[in-house]
């Protein structure tokens, strides 16, 4: 190198240097690794592992060669990359639950379903299947391009032949720069069929062809529940889901006992891991219908999953374990492969089957150009033959006579320099009578042979015709059999079990505790009214309601706003909890007014601090947001002071003046949501509490560790919006009657 080169200085942007590399790395990860050919279905990885094999010879019907030896010829010669990765792509290949037609036959430990690695290269053994061979079916006669390998040593087949529809019916998936690839496996048979009727019919649309090829064909079989609709506009666009789930069945005992068997998973779903999630969701109480997991495989996937009790449905507790492992999961579907211009784009499923059958087209084409080359050559030479035949002296004269007798041989029969060579190269017991009618048959039948695939290369309709009757061949030795029959169950979408959460959760008692300064948590078990619990320095409790995991709680705000809260969402243990603004949204101005266990039925006696109030049916105090439902309108200057249990036939309400006021609660509107009527009516102060209760029980009130019950209230009955009397003697000086 001239030191003129080396002392040039080329300035270039950074951003500009950077994008022009970035760019060539791109192309090369998308081109040369990541997405497969439309045409063979295969990455170069995978293209270069079967051409190797075939090179070696490992056809189905040879012996085995341990893997390392292919692995090694393959990073050698084509693919110099990690062995590693090499190995890894093989042993794929060979698995039967990773890929839905194996295109190598592995002899050793290749792995199992449930997750295991395969054994070491040194130790496993493979050759090609016949899948494999019918990829590679006339790849020696000029059927694909060649092109030279990474160190122009040796040359590498550009795509396969493919006379199996690998692409679908295997499937493929990788992640390039900017783009990735995930198609489904598919049956061989109904691709074949597929491409039959598009053969027949070329403007077929793909819902045409999904009459024939109606969904994924999985390795490990499963449930497909997906809505046919949805499925057609995947194949349609080229992207889209699949929802995949495990086949079970129930097992019935004595007794009216039953476990649940699954016998199929999900694809791609190690066995071993999802055994180890639903033990962990058991043990972290996510699955309370779940009583125990078992593993009951041997050749065949038998997961055994018993229920808590033989009164849960199974129906519900799949469902419910559909929702939560990975006995459901989604598929998705991205039709992003290399067209035959090597232009990466994403596909609807017509176009890859009719890239598929233009590719066998070219194959024929060149192969039947391939053969009528050789039909030529050889036409050539027989007819050399025969004119040696018909002057057998002249020829034996001129070789033993003539110091050259190729040139004279030419000159005297006027014969080509092929055929003069070959006449030169024959052996003296080729010119026996019977070698010369052997030589005329064959003539004949090369001469047939020629019209044929001449009238072939110039009739489209004949070269269609011939690669129908190919694609017949490999649905018929592919599509019968325990290999070609139908694996994954096509149900449509599942119509749903109506499962509420709380079905979902395990149920225990607990006891939720909100302190004064906002701190929410839930103690295990019912604690006692009276039982010391522990507050942060100054904070004391508030609220105290036993209830269960399974249970919501509604929260009142004095904002007058409604809120739910889970209570198995509450934070457990012995800390302080978490702020209650971090579980529903309460300004640091509002507070909570009531927190009780929600119900569905009922009535709630709801009322602002200046003595206004309705009815509130228990439905409505239901809201699934944070931010809550406004259940009474406030004014300026006001705010919820009492969400009460309606259950009884009168009202007891008690303001700030500490004056106790008792009438029917007929006189209380029913609403869903508003201002409220005047229940009590007040010259200073406010309300302070209200109670609903039966007149004919009398009005109780806690004093301490004690109740009292005052029988006699007609001194405090009245009407609606009274100012009411002084309570009775006795009554707690806090003018509350909890």
């Amino acid at each position: 190198m001239s030191d003129d080169v080396v002392d040039t200085i080329i300035d270039v942007k950074l951003h500009e240097a950077l994008q022009e590399r970035y760019l060539a790395y791109a192309l090369a990860t998308i081109t040369s690794r990541s997405l497969p050919d439309v045409r063979d279905g295969l990455k170069p990885v995978h293209r270069r592992l079967i051409y190797a094999m075939h090179l070696l010879r490992l056809d189905p019907s040879s012996g085995f060669k341990k893997c390392a030896r292919v692995v090694g010829d393959v990073m050698g010669r084509f693919h110099p990359h990690g062995d590693a990765a090499i190995y890894d792509a093989m042993v794929r290949l060979a698995q039967d639950f990773s890929v839905r037609y194996p295109l190598v036959e592995g002899q050793g430990n290749f792995g199992n379903i449930d997750g295991d690695n395969p054994a070491a290269m040194r130790y496993t053994e493979a050759r090609l299947t016949e899948v494999a061979r019918a990829m590679l079916a006339g790849i020696d006669d000029d059927t694909v391009d060649f092109r030279p390998n990474y160190d122009n040593q040796e040359t590498e087949p550009v795509v396969l032949p493919g006379a199996f529809p690998n692409l679908l019916a295997n499937g493929s998936s990788g992640i390039a720069v900017g783009m990735a690839t995930n198609i489904p496996p598919h049956n061989a048979a109904e691709v074949c069929d597929a491409a039959l009727h598009l053969i027949a019919h070329p403007t077929a649309a793909t819902a045409d062809l999904l009459r024939f090829m109606p969904g994924p064909d999985f390795p490990t079989g499963g449930v497909l529940t997906e809505d046919q609709a949805a499925i057609t506009q995947a194949y349609e666009t080229g992207r889209g889901s699949f929802r995949l789930r495990a086949r079970w069945e129930v097992e019935r005992g004595k007794h009216g006992t039953w476990h649940i068997v699954v016998t199929e998973i999900p694809y791609q779903v190690p066995k071993g891991r999802l055994v180890e999630q639903l033990a962990q969701l058991m043990e972290e109480r996510k699955l309370p219908m779940l009583g125990d997991v078992r593993d009951e495989s041997a050749d065949t996937v038998r997961l055994v999953l018993e229920p808590k009790a033989r009164t849960v449905e199974p129906a519900l507790l799949m469902e419910s374990l559909f929702r939560a492992s990975q006995l459901e999961i989604r598929f998705g579907l991205n039709m992003n492969v290399l067209d035959a211009n090597r232009t990466p784009r994403v596909m609807p499923l017509r176009d890859v089957v009719r890239a598929w059958l233009d590719h066998r087209h070219e194959v024929l084409e060149r192969r039947s150009r391939h053969r009528l080359a050789a039909i030529e050559r050889r036409l050539e030479v027989l007819d050399g033959y025969l004119a040696v035949y018909l002057n057998l002296d002249e020829v034996i004269r001129i070789i033993r006579e003539e110091d050259e007798p190729k040139p004279a041989l030419m000159k005297r029969f006027a014969l080509t320099d092929v055929q003069a060579e070959a006449i030169l190269n024959m052996r003296l017991r080729s010119l026996r009578r019977l070698e010369e009618i052997e030589i005329r048959r064959e003539h004949k039948a090369l001469s047939k042979e020629r019209k044929d695939i001449t009238a072939l290369l110039k009739d489209d309709g004949l070269r269609w015709k011939r690669i129908a009757e190919e694609v017949g061949e490999i649905r018929k030795k592919f599509g019968d059999g325990p290999l070609g029959t139908r694996r994954t169950l096509l149900a449509g979408a599942p119509a749903g079990a109506d499962i509420k959460p709380e079905a979902l959760i395990e149920r225990e008692p607990i006891t939720v505790v909100l302190s004064e300064k906002g701190w929410l948590r839930a103690l295990k078990g019912h604690v006692a009214p009276d039982a010391e619990v522990k507050f942060k320095e100054g904070d004391r409790l508030k609220f105290l309601v036993p209830c269960q995991t399974t249970d919501k709680l509604c929260l009142f705000g004095t904002n007058g706003r409604a809120y739910t809260i889970r209570a198995d969402d509450l934070p457990r243990g012995r800390g302080d909890g978490q702020p209650i603004r971090t579980t529903v949204e309460l300004t640091n101005e509002d507070d909570a007014a009531a927190l009780f266990v929600a119900t569905e039925t009922g009535r709630f006696l709801v009322a602002s601090s200046t003595g206004r109030g309705f009815l509130v049916p228990a439905a409505e105090l239901s809201a699934e947001k944070r931010t809550g439902k406004t259940i009474l309108t406030l004014k300026p200057d006001e705010e919820a002071a009492v969400c009460v249990p309606a259950d009884g036939d009168h009202v007891a309400v008690i303001g700030d003046n500490r004056k106790l006021l008792v009438f029917p609660i007929d006189q209380v509107p029913g609403l869903a949501r508003g201002t409220g009527v005047i229940l009590q009516r007040y010259k200073d102060g406010g309300l302070r509490d209200a109670k609903v209760f039966r007149l004919a029980d009398g009005l109780t009130w806690r004093l301490g560790d004690r109740t009292r019950t005052e029988p006699d209230l007609r001194q405090w009955l009245g009407e609606r919006a009274q100012a009411g009397r002084l309570p009775p003697n006795g009554f707690p000086r806090s003018g509350r009657f909890e």
